[in-house]
């Protein structure tokens, strides 16, 4: 089968890691995958907006910038339509983005299924995170396209739900979390050999990847291990980058603990699981209630004892007690109480780490197992008979 991979990702981080999987999985299916996006940044990103996308970001008014990405979707149609008469492919899978339109315009041209990924409801989060100049035309734009697409796959159940209360049919709906790749897990050193390498000898690593924000609260973590160096001998390596380090950094040495924190800084993705090894406790810190964070599934395939907050999301994949221990994040001493309760019995922290790992095949989470249920999408929405080519157009010829 042909598939007609369409997003207007342009960073190199969790988002093109997803990307990447989910291509890679479909080829390894037997799939023929082309790519219709704008130029990838070749540099390593560790989070935000990169390249010409952050740049064009910072200079242009909220107002404009918005606009611009809606008028975005034109050079986006142009090149699906080019893409299409080439390749003839039989179906479009999408990463929804906000104001990114050209895919149902595509989908409506040449009568082609679309496949439609939801990370997330882009118009409500950034109404709330980053703000919106236009939130009538963002809430049009997000219905315009969820209501267009044939199947829409949101990353947990608490994404579909939300789907769902904005009027999708539950039929259309399926949930495909985020998973791991387990080539990336092979010949990995040892723990021992992972925690020398980094200079950390026999100390009790609690671990953390990814992009770190003000909300992750790792100076939370850096009280909580002035307060248990002695008694434990922990120390907090963080594996990534980002805007709170300064103010955790800061933290530690005012705490007089500075040399029980290690910072990697932005690393290439496929480094990361060498060096997460080193782990003895992950963290899974707060999160929005509708994500599928990547570094859980990668936690789990390292088989390591998992700390997460008690949400909906988690218990999608998670059991309390089993897998991970999940902890009230109204507690103020909720989290405290977890990382106590793994560093005094290393017992429970193998037994933890053991079942972790097993959820990667007992739920199937990987991404050549999800991109086989795309191909089997497209295949059924092929099946069905409802799309031919040739559908009627409802765009102007003029914008090809």
């Amino acid at each position: 089968m042909k598939i007609l991979y369409h997003h207007r990702t342009a960073s190199r981080d969790g988002q093109s890691t997803h990307i990447d999987e989910m291509i890679a999985g479909l080829r390894a299916e037997g799939h023929d995958v082309r790519v219709s996006s704008p130029q990838v940044a070749s540099q390593n990103q560790s989070g935000g907006s990169p390249g010409w996308v952050g740049q064009l970001k910072a200079r242009m008014p909220r107002q404009l910038y918005e606009l611009a990405e809606l008028a975005y979707s034109v050079l986006a149609y142009r090149r699906l339509c080019t893409a299409i008469r080439q390749d003839r492919p039989d179906g479009i899978y999408e990463r929804y983005n906000l104001y990114l339109l050209a895919g149902v315009w595509a989908k409506k041209r040449f009568g082609l299924p679309l496949i439609l990924e939801v990370n997330a409801p882009m118009a409500q989060e950034r109404r709330q995170y980053g703000g919106l100049s236009w939130p009538r035309l963002a809430d049009w734009a997000e219905r315009y396209v969820w209501q267009n697409a044939d199947v829409l796959l949101p990353v947990t159940q608490v994404l579909a739900d939300s789907l769902v209360s904005q009027g999708i049919e539950p039929a259309r709906i399926r949930v495909i979390p985020n998973g791991i790749n387990p080539d990336h897990y092979k010949n990995l050193p040892s723990v021992a050999q992972a925690k020398a390498q980094l200079g950390l000898g026999d100390r009790l690593v609690i671990g953390f990847t990814g992009f770190v924000r003000e909300w992750d609260r790792l100076d939370r973590i850096m009280v909580w291990v002035a307060r248990r160096a002695a008694q434990h001998n922990v120390h907090l390596l963080v594996i990534g980058d980002g805007p709170a380090r300064a103010g955790i950094e800061a933290s530690a040495i005012r705490l007089g603990v500075a040399d029980r924190l290690t910072f990697t800084g932005a690393v290439p993705r496929e480094q990361v699981p060498a060096l997460s090894v080193a782990f003895d406790i992950a963290l899974q810190t707060a999160l929005v209630p509708y994500a599928s964070p990547l570094c859980l599934f990668e936690y789990l395939a390292l088989s390591k004892a998992i700390v997460a907050p008690d949400q909906a999301n988690h218990h999608e994949i998670l059991t309390s007690g089993v897998d991970a221990l999940l902890y009230d994040p109204n507690d103020h001493a909720g989290l405290e109480t977890a990382l106590d309760a793994l560093c005094q019995e290393p017992a429970l922290r193998a037994r933890i780490g053991a079942a972790a790992q097993q959820l990667i095949v007992r739920k199937q989470l990987t991404w050549r197992h999800h991109a086989r249920k795309v191909a089997g999408l497209v295949d059924c929405a092929r099946a069905a008979g409802k799309f031919k080519v040739g559908a009627v157009e409802t765009f102007p010829r003029n914008l090809l």
